[in-house]
């Protein structure tokens, strides 16, 4: 990590992009938000964060060095919150300047899940409050969504849209209202800095829900922020012997403190809404991935179930498990009608079994749990029958502690039940596995690598279909 951190400050310097050297960097950030790993993992972590910071002032950047979510850095670092609201946040020393690094916007996309939505009242609320209580420093996380191509995408269930609900989303455009509230909100607090940056406010009580929050210079400039906290309630209040309506969970900003150029929950910005458009006079085919489509060079066999990453090296989403079940003539459900039952227990993330080469179910885990169990009744004959799982991860672990040893794919039990002998358990006889589908294999998701099959009329309902539009 030194020679890492190192590299950066170097290159960085040698293109003269601190603030000193004329640059636009003004700030420097070593880790995030290690502080509640430290929580858990206590002394060797709290070493580990003591060093980082010493070895990160060692690299003199000439401007402040940053720690967010890190309760005890050391000086001259300056901790910094993360949060939809950070109001309530000091910094360890009261030397140090109050600054709110990520002011989320919204939160992440995840499969499975709503998009998130932050309305920009709230979002406005939490940066007005901010500055109120003394803050003088908000960078908004995301302000600018984006997208994350190929394989980059965090997890698991992360989608690879990372928008954000952002005043610029992922496309570049600007989203409405919230692009324009936050402009006026900014252009508000501007219009207080003579007083904001000459001392502390002075809070006194409006209300059961409200106060006012004054900030004077020695020049005579004075800014106040008006607040109500009742989420619920309008509220007029008395302020320097005049009064002032005030919305629900709202601050309104006077830069004078006369008047209200800005209120939080008043929004005069246009309203835009993006609207999907049916694309016509396109030309659809598909074509049929086989099942069990590997030969003898790709597979591989092994007694028991193994971690799908490790097979799998994050080169696909996709590993294919593969086991035969005996069935002798004399099982009663052959002629009872009653059919087996079949049992997968994977740590994610999702998984479609196939049974004689037919899809007899699909589940997938979550953002909250990963894990999934698979049940359901199966078609089997007497004879040699065929299973095969198709287990598939959604992303890869980003964050957590020790995310490097946590698990995808089949690790079982695997159990079948309702044979004569009870139950049989799969788990330790021989599997094939196979990395991969064949188209990917094939490159069909490229021009070069979709020319090199016969595609045909489009299927629906038809698992693990590709399909190619023209």
């Amino acid at each position: 990590m030194h020679k890492f951190t190192t590299k950066i400050v170097d290159m960085m310097k040698s293109e003269g992009f601190f603030e000193w050297q004329g640059g636009p960097i003004i700030l420097s950030q070593i880790e995030n938000e290690f502080g509640p790993l430290e929580w858990d993992q206590g002394e060797p972590s709290k070493a580990y964060a003591s060093w980082a910071a010493n070895m990160a002032i060692a690299l003199n950047t000439g401007v402040p060095w940053i720690m967010c979510k890190e309760d005890d850095a050391p000086d001259p670092i300056i901790n910094t919150c993360n949060g939809f609201y950070c109001d309530w946040f000091s910094p360890n020393k009261p030397h140090k300047p109050t600054m709110w690094t990520e002011a989320w916007t919204a939160w992440y996309t995840g499969f499975g899940v709503p998009v998130p939505h932050r309305p920009v009242e709230d979002l406005a609320y939490g940066v007005a409050k901010f500055i109120q209580k003394g803050g003088s420093f908000v960078n908004y996380y995301m302000y600018h969504g984006g997208t994350n191509f190929g394989r980059t995408a965090g997890g698991p269930f992360v989608a690879t849209s990372y928008d954000y609900d952002a005043p610029i989303d992922e496309y570049g455009l600007l989203r409405e209202p919230k692009w324009g509230h936050l402009k006026e909100l900014h252009r508000a607090i501007k219009l207080c800095e003579p007083a904001l940056v000459a001392g502390d406010p002075i809070i006194s009580s409006l209300g059961k829900a409200q106060k006012s929050s004054v900030f004077r210079s020695s020049t005579g400039a004075c800014a106040a922020f008006l607040e109500n906290k009742d989420k619920l309630s309008y509220a007029r209040v008395s302020f320097s012997g005049m009064h002032y309506d005030l919305p629900p969970w709202s601050i309104s900003i006077l830069p004078d403190c006369k008047t209200t150029v800005f209120n939080t929950a008043r929004v005069g910005s246009q309203i835009s809404q993006m609207k999907m458009e049916w694309a016509g006079g396109l030309t659809w085919q598909s074509y049929n991935e086989e099942i069990n489509s590997y030969s003898e060079e790709e597979a591989f066999t092994a007694v028991g179930l193994l971690e799908q990453i490790n097979m799998t090296r994050d080169n696909t989403d996709y590993l294919w498990y593969t086991t035969y079940v005996d069935v002798a003539k004399n099982e009663q459900f052959l002629t009872s009608g009653k059919s087996p039952k079949l049992a997968v227990m994977s740590a994610g993330h999702a998984l479609h079994v196939f049974v004689n080469g037919q899809l007899t179910g699909t589940v997938y885990g979550s953002v909250e749990d990963p894990k999934l169990t698979y049940t359901g009744s199966v078609k089997l004959w007497a004879g040699s029958n065929t299973i095969s799982c198709l287990s598939i991860a959604v992303g890869l672990p980003n964050v957590g502690e020790h995310f490097e040893t946590w698990n995808a794919g089949i690790l079982g039990p695997v159990i079948l039940y309702g044979l004569n002998e009870g139950r049989r358990d799969l788990t330790w006889q021989k599997w094939t596995y196979q990395v991969g589908l064949k188209g990917e294999a094939m490159s069909l998701h490229s021009l070069s690598g979709s020319s090199s099959v016969e595609w045909g009329e489009p299927v629906q309902k038809q698992p693990l279909t590709w399909y190619k539009v023209m």
